[in-house]
């Protein structure tokens, strides 16, 4: 098959996260089983504007707005030049790029999660409003036919609700792959750890809260923060005025082998988000025995953590840091919790999620009947 996946960004991004982790593997996988597949994403920085990586190429062009019709452009440019797609994966993080507007080719719609919480935390009022009303009256009407694919059952009804069609939205969940064997013990010192991206929906300021508030009963408690973003000046004016600065440690962008060795010292993970599509940093940190407080009510985080087996989900942040302090002094319980977590993160492959992929393209564009349901969820990555 010939693939054009659209994307916002990629992972080179300086705001690229789990997203674009999902898509570039997806694109990877397919690529390696002799699909022809193209990226199309926006441009930044000194970043190429064409790249090949694992048997794909990438495209890069347009800004944080302007990546929407210069895909669709490129797109139909590179239709002309290298032959026509038989699918296209449009992705809708927030917006989607309005394909079946625009092009006859069979479009696939892939959706992490509903962005109901996150309009009114990165615009004001009347972006937000306007911003809502595309994705949940707009879209549902514009893709009302599309096949679409998401990542968590959560994600699914919340899709549904807003009128997307419940025969037409398949779940395949986000796979992870196999900690690096990175032999490094866990801290001496009470570690936890938060992983993503440093911008207002993620509410990093949460987790320097519960350090804040655990501080009195645990001075040598630290905060290990790995990403970065256009937020992370706010959390170092948060921590400083919590008077929690020099315990909280903002680890910016970091290789995957550092990346790996901090996640396997952290005593536990915070996820403060308002919401996830599913939790990769999650079951990532799971992968290392690492269970992790969450918040009830934020999309697939309720799934990616088994509330009272791998983590516990909360209400608010003094629940957090109440689960946060029994922890810290339960040490078998914590340690069971992360058992629990490892346990359950061996369950989700990228090779399954190709595979589902793949099976779910094939139907589609060749109405190949091979259901999803036959792929091996076990699949080793490949």
């Amino acid at each position: 098959m010939r693939i054009a996946f659209l994307n916002w960004r990629d992972l080179t991004h300086p705001e690229g996260g789990g997203a674009e982790r999902y898509a570039q593997t997806i694109c990877g996988g397919l690529a390696k089983r002799g699909h022809d597949v193209v990226l199309f994403c926006a441009a930044h920085g000194d970043a190429p504007a064409e790249a090949r990586l694992d048997g794909y190429r990438i495209v890069r062009s347009g800004g944080r707005a302007g990546v929407y019709p210069a895909s669709l452009m490129h797109m139909r440019r590179e239709a002309r030049k290298g032959g026509s797609f038989d699918v296209v994966i449009d992705t809708q993080n927030g917006l989607p790029f309005w394909t079946p507007l625009v092009s006859r080719t069979r479009v696939v719609s892939l959706v992490h999660h509903v962005h109901r919480e996150q309009w009114p935390v990165v615009f004001g009022p009347v972006m937000a409003r306007l911003g809502w009303w595309l994705e949940s009256r707009v879209s549902p009407i514009v893709y009302r036919r599309t096949p679409c694919v998401t990542v968590s059952d959560r994600s699914r009804v919340e899709l549904v609700e807003l009128g997307r069609h419940p025969d037409l939205v398949q779940v395949i969940h986000n796979g992870t792959e196999r900690p690096l064997a990175v032999g490094v013990p866990r801290a001496a010192r009470p570690t936890m750890v938060v992983l993503g991206r440093l911008v207002p929906h993620k509410r990093v300021e949460l987790a320097v809260d519960v350090l804040a508030r655990l501080s009195p009963h645990h001075p040598d408690l630290e905060l290990r923060i790995i990403g970065d973003g256009w937020w992370r000046s706010e959390i170092e004016r948060h921590a400083a005025a919590s008077g929690v600065s020099e315990r909280v440690h903002l680890l910016g962008y970091v290789d995957e082998a550092t990346k790996h060795r901090e996640l396997a010292r952290a005593w536990f993970a915070l996820a403060p988000s308002a919401k996830e599509g599913w939790g990769l940093n999650v079951v990532e940190a799971a992968s290392h025995g690492v269970p992790t407080i969450a918040h009830h009510g934020a999309g697939g985080l309720s799934e990616s953590v088994l509330d009272g087996v791998t983590g516990v989900l909360v209400h608010d942040v003094a629940e957090m840091a109440q689960v946060a302090d029994r922890w810290l002094t339960d040490h078998a319980s914590r340690e069971q919790f992360g058992h629990n977590a490892q346990t359950l993160s061996h369950r989700y492959s990228w090779g399954s999620a190709v595979d589902q992929w793949e099976a779910f393209l094939e139907t589609q564009v060749f109405g190949v009947d091979r259901s999803l349901d036959e792929v091996d969820p076990e699949v080793a990555s490949a």
